[in-house]
């Protein structure tokens, strides 16, 4: 059985910072492209930053890029985001998830991936 497990959310407040991680189990994911995306309250699910199987490709949603920087360790089964500079509007839930695409191609779209964390909550205050 896949599972992807997220962890390392919390409150923060707003400037500070936080590194969520996921844990594969059933799976490799380094035959894997990986992505984290949030949802906010009343919102739908939207893309932060995904991460080619290797880790020689990354790519961010604007709204996040200079302040959160995704990365991977294939021999740990784990990806993980780093996530500095926290604003009150990235409160959400975060969601990792993985691809069976394994290359170069950018996977921004929920669409493109098949297996998805339960999500951790992530809370900045102002």
């Amino acid at each position: 059985q896949v599972q992807l497990v997220e962890s390392g959310g919390g409150l923060v407040q707003a400037g500070g910072s936080l590194r969520l991680s996921c844990a594969a189990s059933g799976y490799t994911i380094s035959s894997s492209n990986m992505g984290w995306f949030r949802q906010a309250p009343g919102k739908e699910r939207e893309f932060v930053a995904t991460i080619n199987w290797s880790g020689s490709v990354t790519f961010y949603a604007d709204s996040v890029k200079g302040r959160f920087t995704i990365s991977r360790d294939n021999a740990k089964n784990t990806a993980y985001l780093q996530m500095n500079s926290l604003k009150p509007e990235d409160t959400a839930v975060y969601y990792c998830a993985a691809s069976l695409w394994a290359g170069t191609q950018v996977l921004i779209t929920t669409s493109r991936y098949k297996y998805w964390g339960q999500g951790t909550q992530v809370t900045v205050s102002s």
